[in-house]
């Protein structure tokens, strides 16, 4: 075949991801005869689009799951997409603006009609750029929380729950997000640091004023107390008394109470229990009237006598004016606080009391908590425990109802005296009320369901088992082959409210976990430690950067510096550093491809050695990378993987064996070399194929002959061998020894092509000539001489000394002036490893083999200052 001389990923990706998918390679159906794999994708909004926390998050996961499948696994790789209530409702309320229209003008059904028109158009457009990463996902599979299956599944959840006790409907202060109009979870609620206006504003009394300071004098209209600390002496003739709020003369009470800190501020704090969790229950402590002047939207309602309709921070500004001139307001400071903002939406939190379905987790999060605390469940890194364990130590009740249309619809219907019958169906609701209430002649026109959905993570906690049909049928093949699950990949913020979820829902309905690992992945940083986000314009276009750099460049350049739990600082350059590590293996392909083979050419010494060296360096590696994929370390797989083939393989081993170049020309290479080459080259690609699947299906498919429907991503993951430590370690000697020759060559100015004699002075003479014809081939060197004393420069490597004789090329005093430095050099090392060997607590606490380690480092240490302090006499 003809050998591109670039690789060209892009007809290579598109070629190969074609050939995978019309083979099915990526399916996967239950074998008890093999051992399942199963990862399930946290799934991305439904109308979201590629990002770089995704390209992180899918790299990991699909290179799991390609080791798996080489490893004989039965893999698993669910996809699937959320409905993401919030966001996609917004996008079709904004949508729908566009067009005029008015999502209050329209009936439920016709607004869900839109959801549904936005979704199929939109929606699924991220799991097709999947593929371009080359995510190798049973796309058969692929999974939506809104369809039927997934959607009963919820509904059924929530439905026993409900009989068991767990969900209630209460009032409750929440998180408002003024502009989605609805709750939002405390996790999703993000606290930014905001220059604000402290304000100072009198309370009159006829028994004495009082002033507060506030960052809210909107809310003034809507204070139920002022409260002092009972042991204030300041305000203690006051408790009891009233004062009348500024603006509108409503009077209030002065209540006294622990709460409040004598030393903060001005010592008096107006309670609004409507607009402030910590007010909403000092008010309920001290029974007070609870006014809530806000709408849905954020603007004042009728409550507040004064600005009504105005939004709230226009009516801020406003009131401070007002204020001013009614002679109530005291000063105004700058100052600087910390605000919850809508991670959805960005708008600014509002607190609000709303009647609000809850889900009691006491008792259902014991068993989430217990068996992560105790490595049933592995968190990685296990850092991430702390927080878990804090987290599960101060849980509360989830606010599992959301103000939306577009979601799980909560299944609890009204009658018309507002009895709540909670069913799976109106029609099952209609048949409870009839046997429990006796009441016959109701019809299902007389039951209203509830306007609410269900918060969206209450359907993708259910995900590990819904995926598999694991309620509509709960003993069905799938879910007794592919659950629990084996590995999540997932982002540490949503460790709460989505994995920590997963695991209670899990031990709740199938009595075990949902999964047995957790791989938490870093965030997306730029080059100033900035979060990658849309907002900021500082994300790259993850499509624009596989087109440029190719998606193997790409996956590994997104992993070379990407340890779990740790932030990605992302450079542009790590991609280049991909493609260029993809550049590489190509040019190595099309270097031993170009060989020609004759097999009357006899086995090179020379190629002997390498061979012998690189089979203990391939299995030496491969041992390695299995203990770092073992214990997740997948940056640290990567890059002994990587280093194994840019600088053993291509930089090292295939100079070794590569036949030499007469007139322009190569010579053959004998077939055994040959031949073992091409079987390394297989081994390699097998290796790396997780990370780099493109590349490296194009090369082992053109490595030996393969059958019709064969494919590396079914080919056997390499298992390793015997490594001989002997043959490593003189091959290190080798190394540095050739490395010396050049670098004196370069010094000197002497011709890589003019050959120099070599002598060796050792006590191995045997192991010497076995490594004589590749030190020759390595480094241009005419002879290989045993001697007594060694003459020309001089190198000492581990006891053994060489010389290179230069000829008329040697500068004694600067021979003198190096070999006194490397002395002064390995007197010091000598001082530091005998430093360490005197450490009692060193040598007893340290491994045998680590403290062996450094009685071999001083042995050689020492070997090396007599052969040094002998060369310096020499030079007299």
């Amino acid at each position: 075949m003809e050998i591109s001389k670039t690789y060209n990923p892009k007809e290579t990706e598109d070629k190969w991801y074609s050939y995978w998918m019309e083979n099915g390679f990526f399916k996967s159906i239950p074998n008890p005869k093999k051992e399942p794999y199963t990862i399930v994708i946290p799934p991305p909004n439904v109308t979201g689009v590629l990002h770089m926390g995704h390209m992180l998050n899918n790299t990991i996961q699909d290179v799991l799951i390609r080791k798996a499948r080489m490893e004989g696994k039965e893999a698993c790789w669910v996809p699937g997409t959320d409905h993401a209530s919030i966001a996609t409702e917004a996008k079709v309320v904004a949508m729908l603006k566009e067009k005029g229209i008015n999502k209050a003008d329209l009936t439920r059904d016709e607004f869900l009609k839109y959801c549904w028109e936005w979704t199929e158009k939109y929606g699924g457009i991220i799991l097709q750029q999947l593929r371009k990463l080359g995510a190798s996902c049973d796309w058969d599979r692929t999974r939506f929380t809104m369809e039927d299956s997934l959607y009963d599944a919820v509904i059924e959840v929530f439905v026993d729950l409900y009989n068991k006790e767990d969900i209630y409907r209460g009032y409750r202060m929440v998180n408002w997000d003024p502009e989605a109009k609805t709750t939002v979870s405390d996790e999703e609620v993000i606290t930014v640091e905001r220059p604000q206006k402290l304000v100072y504003i009198k309370y009159e009394g006829n028994d004495g004023d009082v002033v507060i300071a506030t960052t809210r004098p909107e809310t003034i209209m809507a204070d139920a107390a002022i409260c002092v600390n009972p042991e204030d002496e300041r305000y203690k003739n006051l408790v009891g008394k009233k004062v009348k709020i500024p603006l509108i003369n409503r009077e209030i009470e002065v209540i006294a109470d622990e709460y409040v800190e004598m030393e903060f501020g001005t010592g008096c704090l107006k309670v609004t229990p409507a607009h402030d969790q910590n007010d909403f229950e000092l008010g309920k402590k001290h029974n007070l009237e609870v006014i809530d002047l806000l709408t849905d939207d954020a603007k004042l309602n009728e409550k507040a006598k004064i600005l009504v309709g105005e939004d709230r921070f226009v009516a801020r500004k406003k009131i401070v004016k007002m204020l001013e001139e009614s002679g109530n307001l005291i000063k105004v400071e700058d100052y600087t606080s910390n605000v919850g903002t809508s991670e959805r939406t960005g708008a600014v939190i509002e607190p609000k009391i709303s009647l609000q379905w809850f889900l009691k987790m006491d008792r259902l999060s014991k068993p989430a908590w217990d068996n992560v605390m105790d490595d049933t469940i592995q968190l990685i890194p296990p850092k991430f425990k702390n927080t878990y364990n804090h987290w599960m130590e101060n849980v509360r009740d989830w606010c599992i109802s959301r103000q939306l249309w577009w979601g799980h619809r909560i299944p609890a219907y009204y009658l018309e005296d507002g009895t709540c019958i909670v069913a799976k169906s109106k029609k099952e609701a209609l048949r409870i009320a009839r046997d429990k209430y006796q009441l016959f002649a109701l019809s299902e026109k007389d039951l209203t369901q509830d306007e609410d959905v269900l918060d969206t993570w209450f359907s993708s906690w259910l995900w590990p088992m819904s995926v598999f049909d694991g309620f509509k049928n709960p003993e069905n093949e799938d879910i007794n082959y592919y659950y629990p699950t084996n590995d999540l990949v997932t982002a540490p913020e949503i460790l709460f409210f989505w994995v920590a979820r997963m695991i209670i829902a899990g031990y709740e309905y199938k009595g075990t976990y949902p999964f047995k690992n957790v791989y938490l992945t870093g965030i997306v940083r730029d080059k100033q430690g900035r979060k990658m986000s849309k907002s900021l314009g500082n994300s790259p276009d993850p499509l624009e950067l596989i087109e440029k750099y190719g998606a193997d460049g790409v996956r590994t350049g997104m992993l070379f510096s990407s340890p779990a739990g740790n932030d990605l600082p992302f450079d542009e350059k790590l991609c280049e550093q991909g493609r260029n590590f993809s550049n590489k293996i190509w040019n190595a392909f099309r270097l031993v491809k170009g060989w020609k083979m004759d097999e009357s050419v006899a086995v090179p010494q020379s190629s002997k050695v390498a061979v012998k060296w690189f089979r203990s360096k391939l299995n030496q590696t491969i041992a390695e990378v299995q203990d770092h994929y073992g214990k997740y370390r997948m940056s640290d797989a990567l890059l002994s993987t990587y280093n194994l083939i840019w600088n053993d393989f291509c930089s090292q081993y295939l100079e070794m064996v590569k036949p030499a170049y007469v007139d322009g020309q190569s010579l053959p290479i004998d077939k055994t070399t040959f031949d073992l080459t091409i079987e390394f080259f297989d081994e390699l690609m097998r290796l790396v194929h997780p990370w780099t699947p493109f590349i490296t299906e194009e090369i082992w498919q053109n490595l030996s002959e393969r059958s019709e429907e064969a494919t590396i991503c079914q080919a056997e993951f390499p298992s390793g061998g015997a490594v001989e430590q002997g043959i490593l370690s003189d091959l290190e000697i080798v190394f540095e020894l050739v490395s010396w020759v050049r670098n004196t060559r370069q010094s000197k100015q002497i011709s890589p092509k003019e050959a120099l004699p070599l002598s060796i002075k050792t006590a191995d003479i045997s192991k010497y000539k076995e490594l004589a014809d590749l030190v020759g081939k390595l480094a241009n060197i005419s002879e290989v001489n045993f001697v007594e004393e060694v003459s020309g420069a001089s190198l000492v490597i581990k006891g053994d000394e060489f010389g290179l004789d230069l000829g008329d090329n040697i500068d004694v005093e600067e021979e003198r002036a190096n070999t006194l430095k490397e002395l002064e050099y390995a007197r010091g090392f000598k001082v530091s490893v005998e430093k360490k060997l005197s450490n009692e607590r060193f040598v007893q606490n340290a491994k045998p083999e680590i403290v062996q380690r450094e009685k071999d480092k001083l042995a050689d240490a020492e070997s090396k200052i007599n052969a040094l302090e002998e060369a310096l006499a020499k030079l007299g």
